[in-house]
């Protein structure tokens, strides 16, 4: 808690500071048709300030530009350590913890719908909806210094044993407030609610609803490769004191021609932001952390005659 504190006092004060200029134009290369889907650094123009839509667990502040189409694969494999993991598990890549695919449509620039269906062995599975929309962009003159967008999501328990339909929906809001703070450090902070019409876990004392901060940081090392941390903490007196876990990620995120490649260590079992904010009691000090990754490939439908990606 005392690391959470700390972190999230150096995101305050680190949005009062001055967004550096932008690069000059310079020589578009199939890489930068990838970041023109995304918003970028032109004067008076939204600032791109991550590369991707997804981070480690946690999504950014990005939207997908109308009528781009982003595919996403993320996997998150088994216990490196502990009971469960080891070397007759080969540190966790013979066991699948989650398997997430994702489907995200540009209906405008702000404006995207989502769908996504997580794996979850273990748990039954879900089936997420969601629509995602940016109602503020950080500009490079910084007249705008932040970047707010808005998460609605609507999940559904297909293969678990339930008393009613209703107990297979959860629901899940949040807000992003993002800010790049100079060309290599960008930051972003996460307030959000979890509604499950059925506590997870359903056991004595878990509540339906409970309130969430996420904070996650992106230092750029090269033009294409970055490091992310990423961390979520959820505020509920019964995770607290019931063997639950914060999730934390480290990664690298890589960008290679169309795609984005994201390689982590979490201790985050599912992809899903109701999943793993309800019911992460995976511990670092057990060794329960696995490797993940994600991929994410942007498709353009845009008629070429028509449209002009911005430089």
């Amino acid at each position: 808690m005392k690391n959470f504190i700390i972190l999230l006092a150096f995101l305050i004060v680190s949005t009062g500071l001055m967004a550096q200029k932008a690069d000059s134009i310079k020589k578009s290369t199939t890489t930068d048709s990838l970041f023109n889907s995304m918003n970028n650094d032109n004067n008076h123009e939204p600032v791109a300030i991550f590369e991707s839509s997804r981070l480690i667990f946690s999504q950014s502040a990005e939207t997908i530009k109308k009528n781009n189409f982003n595919f996403l694969v993320m996997h998150r494999f088994g216990d490196i350590g502990g009971d469960e993991g080891g070397g007759k598990y080969l540190f966790g890549l013979d066991r699948i913890a989650d398997l997430y695919i994702g489907f995200e449509y540009g209906l405008t620039d702000n404006l995207n719908i989502d769908f996504g269906r997580s794996a979850m062995p273990d748990e039954g599975g879900l089936i997420s909806l969601e629509l995602k929309y940016a109602i503020m962009h950080q500009t490079s003159d910084d007249s705008s210094p932040f970047a707010i967008t808005l998460i609605g999501t609507t999940g559904l328990r297909p293969y678990s044993d339930f008393d009613s339909f209703s107990d297979r929906i959860s629901y899940f809001a949040q807000v992003i407030i993002a800010r790049k703070i100079s060309r290599r450090l960008s930051l972003q902070v996460a307030p959000s609610f979890v509604q499950n019409n059925l506590p997870i876990p359903d056991t004595l004392g878990s509540k339906n609803g409970f309130f969430s901060i996420s904070a996650t940081a992106r230092l750029k090392v090269t033009k294409l490769m970055s490091i992310i941390v990423d961390y979520a903490h959820p505020f509920s007196s019964f995770r607290n004191n019931n063997g639950f876990s914060d999730p934390l990620g480290f990664g690298m995120q890589l960008v290679t021609g169309g795609h984005v490649f994201t390689i982590n260590i979490t201790n985050a079992r599912t992809a899903n932001e109701i999943n793993y904010l309800s019911n992460t009691t995976a511990d670092y000090a057990r060794g329960n952390y696995r490797i993940g990754f994600t991929i994410a490939r942007m498709f353009d439908f845009n008629h070429k005659e028509n449209y002009q990606p911005r430089r």
